[in-house]
């Protein structure tokens, strides 16, 4: 017996020998030793390849999707031999552990452990790291992975990655230049940060309006891993950042998840203390806002983490620090190695209390609120459905009449009346914590000092009517969708205008050159109402159209609208068909502002808007262009929020006016009103602040931060008063609850159209300091000043901030094709 057992012993010590040379390093398989190049994603992405292939046994590598730019999405799971042989039993324990799925566990002992890397594109030290991770825990650290199951996805956002990569690699001096002042030290815009649509993926883990983040939820929701690390990495002169985290914490954070994040955090100091390293902790970043890849993973029951790395994009491969210190990409990935196996030797260590613990975050039955009830237009109610599927978040259809707890319209207790089409989330369901954070009115601060934006609550952001209840609502499946009507011969077709859905049925309309027209009025006609901004496609308009009927049917089916028939342009109710304040929309040439000088996100997300959104052309207009771009070919000049101080000079605002007073439309959003306010010949003005400054500067240094926070809005909820008769606000009723960024005010148009405004200054949600509230009393929100023929529109709160403010993009739809409609078809 004793010999079998030795001759087991030596067979399994050689085939680990075996293995550990079967493996190559980064640096053998690159070509170059790790950290003194940066590696292009498919670099990473074969070495990755070529270590499942050497180890099939402890590594699978599974693709879960692909960029915009086409670029493959991978993560490798990584363990024993004998935990990939059970991995799909180790999942469902895990889900049957959470209630997702049914049943008891047979174990619950192998802790799961997701890394993410690079999820910032020119924060690219991360994916340098995860090779060399990877490395590490099959060879040196391959005792870790006995009760560990360990995710990692190599880079989050390749494409964003290559972008910065690719830069750099052409740019970079050889040797590589310290000098931060270096071009290779100074990326050119967009800059690397962002993914295709230049959108921030760390902002969009709950809101999943890209597709990198809608492939990666599928397999998040299949694993829900105990630990989650996202990998960053800040300034270079930042020592290194690990957890536990700064408060705010967000109240459904349990003391277990505080108490673990600080066991993790002095395991990390343990080996940063023996190199000397610098590192702090409990500052700048929170979990509060809950997008991100630490607190989205926190609200569903993990360790979730951020580790920030000195370097980002302005680091290369080495760069002079302030402090004198040459910072090398070696250093850097060599950091967030050693965090990332520290990681997953502290989970390896405590993996059955992990998965005990995993367990309780579950229970939902301390809740305070145990249904939320939202009723509104039925496009943003399956809008709302289609979120929550992708977080596999149960909901059903109410069965009552009336509900009554906290009314968000009113901020305050109240009821609802409501019917079969209400929808109604519950608590009691396993991402009952996760529902919490997503419907709350009003996320619970313990500090003012935040990281990102304090109010994000579904009911304002979708545009509905709800109510929190105290007590579990009454709730049935949802009733299937009746199947529409095929269109009949008639005079004309009605559709309704009140979300983005009937927006891109109007686009596809366009795009197939029916022409539509919409109504400034309301009017009545064979019986049936229609509110301002109806659309109304008339057979007389369309002879054109091949297969007219047949065609407008297919469109209509498509998006699922409603037509309603009318069978003679003679209306019950004023107007007519033929009047004048029923008008043709125009097919609009839009045009927007890209480069420098504009906010690249603000960019991202609209251009993100009309390809992904709208499905709407759209042509960018380089700002350095600007001086010889013909204008006179486009109808509309959409300016992102931005800097235009060195764009917009005398010459080319003077360009700007004589384009719009012949008839063309500018559009700008947030940071670009401040090229216009005070400005001659626009009677958009900043509003001073009324508060009082500390008239003797006697401020202590030490509390100066915390003050300065009297002066800010960090994205909280306003009602703001809403003229419904403006085009611009077609669609819409008297009230908007509008998401605001910042403290800048700009009052009221003198000349113009003030089309929604701050009534009052009840925050609704979120954190407004109290100089900035104020000072906003009676200020713009939306609003048109006429120039001769055009317009300027000014959007003071941007209505497409990381695309998921949904109740605020028709208004941006609405300034496209109804304001101001008087320019003929190019």
């Amino acid at each position: 017996m004793r010999r079998f057992i030795l001759f087991i012993l030596v067979t399994f010590s050689t085939s680990s020998i075996i293995l550990s040379q079967n493996i190559q390093t980064p640096s053998e398989f690159l070509g170059y030793n790790i950290g003194t190049q940066f590696s292009r994603h498919h670099q990473v992405v074969d070495y990755f390849k070529t270590i499942a292939a050497a180890a099939p046994q402890q590594v699978k590598l599974e693709q879960y999707g692909s960029t915009n730019e086409r670029r493959p999405l991978y993560l490798a799971y990584v363990s024993s031999e004998a935990n990939m042989a059970n991995l799909e039993t180790i999942r469902e324990n895990n889900l049957k552990n959470t209630g997702i799925l049914s049943g008891s566990p047979t174990s619950t002992d192998i802790a799961i452990v997701w890394l993410s890397y690079n999820v910032h594109g020119n924060e690219a030290s991360s994916s340098e790291a995860a090779m060399l991770t990877l490395y590490k825990l099959l060879t040196e650290r391959k005792d870790l992975l006995e009760n560990t199951v360990v995710i990692i996805d190599p880079c989050i956002n390749p494409d964003g990655r290559d972008r910065y990569v690719n830069w750099y690699n052409e740019t970079a001096s050889q040797p590589y230049d310290i000098d931060k002042q270096a071009s290779e030290h100074n990326e050119p815009w967009p800059g690397g940060r962002a993914n295709h649509y230049l959108f921030d993926l760390n902002r969009d883990w709950l809101w999943a309006t890209q597709t990198e983040t809608n492939a990666r939820l599928q397999v998040y929701n299949k694993w829900m891993p105990h630990i989650h690390v996202d990998f960053h990495e800040q300034g270079p002169n930042e020592p290194y950042y690990f957890a536990p985290a700064a408060e705010p914490f967000h109240e459904i954070i349990s003391d277990w998840q505080r108490d673990f994040q600080t066991q993790i955090g002095k395991n990390h100091a343990k080996y940063f203390d023996a190199e000397g390293w610098l590192f702090f902790t409990r500052e700048r970043f929170d979990l509060f806002y809950p997008s991100y890849g630490d607190t989205y993973p926190t609200y569903m029951g993990a360790i979730g983490m951020t580790y920030e790395q000195g370097g980002h994009g302005m680091a290369g491969l080495g760069i002079l620090n302030d402090e004198g210190h040459v910072l090398t990409l070696v250093e850097r990935l060599t950091h967030h190695t050693t965090t990332g196996l520290s990681t997953v030797e502290i989970a390896s260590k405590n993996a059955t209390q992990l998965n005990n613990e995993f367990a309780k975050f579950f229970d939902n039955s301390n809740l305070k609120y145990k249904s939320y009830v939202l009723k509104g237009n039925e496009d943003k109610l399956n809008s709302l459905k289609k979120l929550l599927n992708k977080h596999e978040i149960q909901f059903e259809n109410t069965n009552g009449t009336k509900v009554s707890g906290y009314n968000y319209a009113t901020g305050g207790q109240g009821n609802m009346t409501i019917n079969s089409n209400a929808l109604v989330v519950h608590t009691n369901q396993p991402k009952g914590k996760m529902v919490k954070v997503m419907f709350e009115p009003n996320a619970k601060l313990s500090d003012s000092l935040t990281y990102d934006i304090t109010a994000w609550s579904i009911p304002y952001a979708y545009g509905l009517d709800a109510i929190a209840s105290t007590s579990q609502v009454n709730s049935s499946k949802l009733s299937e969708r009746k199947a529409l009507q095929v269109l009949n011969d008639a005079y004309g077709y009605v559709s309704k205008w009140s979300s983005m859905d009937d927006a891109q049925f109007l686009a596809e309309l366009l795009e197939h050159n029916f022409k539509v027209r919409f109504t400034e009025k309301p009017f009545s006609s064979n019986g049936s109402n229609f509110e301002r901004g109806s659309l109304i496609i008339t057979k007389g308009d369309n002879r054109h159209v091949v297969d007219f009927l047949n065609t407008l049917n297919k469109i209509a089916q498509k998006h699922s609208q409603a037509l309603t028939q009318i069978n003679s342009g003679f209306s019950q109710t004023f107007p007519d068909i033929g009047s004048p304040d029923v008008k043709l929309i125009n097919r609009q040439k839009v045009a927007v502002l890209s480069g420098e000088g504009t906010s690249s996100l603000s960019y991202g997300a609209i251009w993100h808007f009309f390809e992904q959104q709208l499905r709407y052309p759209l042509t960018s207009i380089d700002t350095d262009d600007f001086s010889s771009i013909n204008l006179n070919k486009y109808n509309v000049l959409i300016m992102p929020s931005g800097y235009y101080g060195s764009v917009l000079n005398d010459d080319h605002m003077k360009k700007l006016k004589d384009w719009v007073r012949a008839g063309g439309k500018v559009i700008a959003i947030d940071g670009a009103l401040r090229s216009f306010a005070g400005k001659d010949g626009f009677s958009l003005k900043y509003k001073t602040s009324e508060a009082e400054d500390d008239p003797d500067n006697l401020t202590a240094y030490a509390d100066r931060e915390r003050e300065y926070t009297n002066q800010l809005i960090t994205g909280a909820i306003f009602k703001t008063s809403v003229d419904r008769t403006h085009p611009m606000a077609f669609g819409y009723d008297d009230s908007y609850f509008s998401l605001k960024l910042g403290s800048s005010a700009y009052s009221l148009l003198d000349s113009g159209y003030n089309v929604a405004h701050f009534n009052d200054t009840k925050v609704y949600s979120g954190f407004a300091g109290k100089d900035a509230l104020n000072n906003l009393d009676k200020t713009l929100v939306f609003g048109e000043e006429r120039m001769g023929s055009g317009s300027f529109i000014f959007m003071a709160d941007n209505p497409l901030f990381r695309s998921f403010w949904e109740n605020g993009k028709l208004f941006l739809v609405n300034s496209i094709f109804f304001v101001n409609n008087n320019a003929y078809e190019l």
